[in-house]
C-alpha cells in the first residue's frame, strides 16, 4: 500500500454534478444514523483525518459534518504538545479526547503525529519509534473492543495542489490567517514524510486506512462521506426501548 500508486484526484469518468447531489442525500443519511447511535449510547465513532499541511482536514470536517447534533459530535485538533502533554506518555492527551459511548469523534490530527514529526527529525531513535507503533496498535485495538468503530482517513493530495493552496494563503485575505511559514519548511521535507506515511500504512493497519484522493474538494467529500454513511450502516444500530419505571 504505497501512495505512489493512488491517484490524487477523481477518475474521470466521475461526474461532479451528480457526485455533489449524492453528497446531500449521504449527509441526511449520516445525521439519522447519528441520531440512533446517541439513542442508543452503547458504541461510539472515531474519524481519524491525517493529511500534509492544506490537505483539507478543516474543509472536509465543515462539509462533510455539517448538520449533525451538536450533542452527538466532537472534534479535537492535535498540534504540538505542550509542556504539560509531554511529560505523559504520547497517548495520554489522545486518550483523553476518545469517544464516549453515542459519540462520533473526530481526530484532526492524530497518535500519528507522534510518530511522524520525531521520525522525519529525527528526535527519537528508531527503537523507540518501532515502540510507539506497537503501542498505538494495542491502543486502537483497546478502544474497539470496547465498542468503538474507527475510521482512518489519509487526506492524499498531489505536490502541486499543496503549493497552489500555500500560496492562496498568501494572497487570499480570507486566508492571511492560516498561513504558516513552517508549513512551507514542512513542505520541504515532502520525501521524507511519505516514506513514514508508507510505513505507517504497513505497520499501523488494522483498522485499515483509506485513502483519499483529496486535490478536488468535492470528490474529497464524497469518499469520506460514503465511508462513513457505510459504517454506520453497517452498525446496525437501533432506537433503545422505553424504559420501565419502577414501582
Amino acid at each position: 500500500m504505497k501512495l505512489e500508486f493512488f491517484s490524487t484526484r477523481a477518475p474521470e469518468t466521475v461526474n461532479k454534478e451528480k457526485t455533489k447531489d449524492t453528497v446531500g442525500i449521504l449527509k441526511g443519511r449520516i445525521r439519522e444514523f447519528q441520531k440512533i447511535l446517541y439513542a442508543e449510547g452503547k458504541r461510539s465513532l472515531l474519524i481519524v483525518l491525517q493529511g500534509v499541511d492544506a490537505s483539507g482536514k478543516d474543509g472536509l470536517i465543515a462539509d462533510a459534518f455539517n448538520g449533525l447534533n451538536p450533542l452527538g459530535v466532537r472534534v479535537a485538533a492535535f498540534k504540538a504538545p505542550s509542556t504539560l502533554e509531554r511529560s505523559h506518555d504520547f497517548l495520554w492527551r489522545i486518550h483523553a479526547e476518545a469517544p464516549v459511548r453515542g459519540m462520533i469523534q473526530i481526530f484532526n490530527r492524530s497518535h500519528y503525529e507522534d510518530i511522524l514529526v520525531p521520525s522525519v527529525d529525527k528526535t527519537l531513535d528508531e527503537k523507540t519509534i518501532n515502540k510507539r507503533y506497537a503501542d498505538i496498535n494495542n491502543f486502537e485495538n483497546m478502544l474497539m473492543n470496547n465498542g468503538t468503530v474507527i475510521l482512518k482517513f489519509y487526506l492524499h493530495i498531489s505536490p502541486a495542489e499543496q503549493a497552489e493552496r500555500l500560496q492562496e494563503r498568501k494572497t487570499n485575505p480570507k486566508k492571511f490567517w492560516k498561513h504558516n511559514d513552517d508549513d512551507w519548511k514542512t513542505r520541504s521535507k515532502w520525501d521524507d514524510y511519505m516514506k513514514v506515511y508508507n510505513t505507517i500504512f504497513e505497520k499501523c493497519n488494522t483498522p485499515e486506512w483509506i485513502i483519499v484522493p483529496a486535490d478536488q474538494n468535492w470528490y474529497k467529500e464524497y469518499i469520506v462521506a460514503s465511508k462513513v454513511c457505510e459504517t454506520l450502516e453497517a452498525m446496525n444500530l437501533n432506537y433503545p426501548g422505553m424504559t420501565q419505571t419502577k414501582q
